[in-house]
């Protein structure tokens, strides 16, 4: 970290972390901090799903959840990024507090609930980006007291679809009661089928994925890939936080309940995501999530199986440059393997990651 990012990190880090969130968003929207200019390195550019990104490097969805800052996290060096989730009606969420910083283990637990502003506040701010440049996904989910969750679904295809460059159907938060059992191969398959036409009826139709857990068995994750192939999902983003706590270091704060998120959580998420990659084929996208935060993490999440990968929480730690240093570093990386491409590196490491035992 730099002296600035560091002292920045200390600034934050005197907030509770839901203020120290909201700080940042207001930051970013007064065009601070500036970021190092993330190289644009031909050999970093990855086409998919009909979508050309710069770079590998995604923001996750949970950071901008009320799409106001979009293009400043492209302006760090990311090459798309991820708003959401969104739900149609505004929600509050949990009660607070409802995030906790996990310092010893780099890591976060949240229990956020959808808090956001609804489908109209972010579409009156996506409609007023529309025609800029950038890869600016959006990630939709349902109200915690719906009476049809899949219909909140539908009602986040058709309003979004001709403003995000693609669409994620989150399912995997474990903060909504009964939200993670759509995952179950009976409710995906309705959910999929009435995502899939309504995005055929929309006015746009840009890629779906869908976001899975990290704490599915494999019988689950048979499920899971055989109805997104079956229903022709453009990926799958693999993954959310996890309900695992296993060898945390930090105290007392390890045992708050919500889904864990950061450092601890690569090894999980990797692996998850290579059996993943096993079970759809080369073909489907997928974009690897989970405890990335340096350019050998990223790397690793493409050599078990991934096209694209996201962080959120690593950026708590280690700063607004971080974005930048990962770009940077995964370009020097393919300068000294001679990559043609960084997708070269895809897959090289899926039998490895598959292998691995989920602790």
């Amino acid at each position: 970290m730099s002296v600035l990012d560091r002292i920045g990190q200390k600034l934050l880090f005197s907030f509770d972390p839901e203020t120290a969130h909201g700080v940042s968003i207001a930051a970013l929207r007064c065009g601070l901090p500036v970021g190092a200019a993330a190289p644009r390195e031909a050999r970093l550019k990855i086409r998919l799903c009909g979508l050309e990104f710069p770079n590998p490097l995604g923001m996750a969805a949970g950071y901008d959840k009320n799409a106001e800052v979009p293009d400043a996290l492209l302006g760090l060096g990311f090459g798309f990024t991820e708003v959401g989730t969104i739900t149609p009606l505004p929600q509050p969420g949990n009660p607070k507090p409802r995030i906790f910083r996990l310092t010893a283990d780099e890591a976060v637990i949240n229990r956020l609930g959808f808090n956001n502003e609804g489908h109209a506040a972010a579409e009156k701010r996506l409609a007023a980006r529309k025609g800029r440049p950038g890869i600016v996904g959006v990630n939709i989910g349902a109200n915690k007291d719906s009476a049809d969750r899949i219909a909140d679904y539908e009602r986040g295809v058709a309003r979004f679809a001709p403003y995000g460059s693609y669409l994620t159907v989150n399912i995997s938060s474990p903060n909504t009661p009964g939200l993670r059992n759509m995952q179950a191969r009976e409710q995906l398959d309705e959910l999929l089928s009435r995502v899939m036409s309504a995005r055929a009826a929309a006015s746009a139709q840009p890629p779906v994925f869908l976001k899975i857990a990290p704490d599915l068995v494999e019988a689950e994750l048979e499920d899971i890939a055989a109805e997104v192939t079956e229903k022709k999902i453009d990926g799958v983003i693999v993954s959310n936080t996890t309900l695992a706590r296993t060898g945390l270091r930090s105290g007392g704060v390890a045992n708050e309940t919500g889904g864990l998120s950061g450092k601890p959580l690569f090894e999980r998420s990797t692996a998850i995501l290579a059996r993943m990659r096993k079970l759809v084929g080369p073909q489907m996208a997928i974009i690897g999530v989970g405890g990335v935060d340096s350019a050998e993490a990223a790397l690793e999440k493409i050599r078990a199986g991934a096209d694209l990968v996201q962080l959120y929480t690593g950026i708590i730690y280690a700063g607004p440059a971080l974005p930048g240093r990962i770009v940077a570093g995964m370009a020097r990386i393919a300068e000294r393997e001679r990559l043609g491409s960084i997708r070269d590196l895809r897959d090289t490491a899926c039998d490895h990651w598959a292998a691995r035992p989920i602790s």
